[in-house]
């Protein structure tokens, strides 16, 4: 589905502790690829994607940090524009859980008062070694009022519904604030580009990974800066 044809553009931004597969949940929905030689790197991974919600068509601009959470480099230029957050921990790493309260305090202080968040238990497909019990996370989702699922990035599971389902529901929450919200339009629902290079967190990243639909997304207006 072709950015040119969207009707909404939403950036959604993915945090975490390293290691998590972040990276990997973003190219399992925006490739369908998964690699398990990870890399971690310093600068910027993104990708989009384009889905259809009740009619409309809506692409997702997912930025991943990209290695930058372990030196704690993540600054406010990242979280701008975003109108929804994933956090991810790993379902085998009980700190990994644990650090969920430091990134949604951190994304409360730094992003939009009305960012929509979802929070990812990753790597499912590691029952044997889980130290984090389905229950628990659900009640810590419940009580801090974010939206929650178990994924794999390995497999697949869940992963396109999780980005579907913080997709849907920024729409709807759009839908209710009755904003006249187009592409090409500059308010915060949107990420703004008129033109300009994609720099969220430097003017000149040193890693980039595009995974995109369209090879001329940063043209278009309604981008991310």
């Amino acid at each position: 589905m072709p950015e040119e044809e969207s009707e909404y553009i939403f950036k959604i931004v993915i945090i975490g502790d390293s290691a998590v597969g972040k990276s990997n949940l973003l190219n399992r929905f925006t490739r369908n690829e998964f690699t398990d030689k990870t890399k971690a790197t310093i600068g910027v991974d993104f990708g989009t994607k384009s889905i259809e919600i009740d009619g409309a068509v809506v692409t997702a601009q997912c930025w991943d940090t990209a290695g930058q959470e372990r030196f704690r480099a993540v600054t406010s230029g990242y979280y701008r524009g975003a109108v929804g957050a994933m956090i991810v921990y790993d379902i085998t790493s009980k700190i990994s859980f644990k650090n969920v309260t430091r990134w949604l305090n951190e994304l409360r202080e730094m992003a939009e008062q009305d960012i929509l968040i979802m929070m990812v238990g990753n790597k499912s497909d590691l029952e044997m070694s889980r130290e984090v019990p389905t229950k628990e996370a659900q009640a810590f989702a419940e009580s801090n009022k974010i939206s929650f699922l178990e994924t794999s990035a390995l497999n697949s599971t869940n992963v396109n519904q999780a980005f579907e389902r913080l997709l849907t529901d920024i729409y709807h929450q759009l839908s209710l604030s009755r904003k006249p919200v187009v592409a090409d339009d500059v308010q915060n629902w949107l990420v703004p580009n008129q033109g300009k290079k994609l720099t969220p967190i430097t003017d000149q990243p040193t890693s980039t990974n595009l995974a995109s639909t369209t090879s001329t997304h940063q043209e278009k207006k309604g981008c991310c800066k």
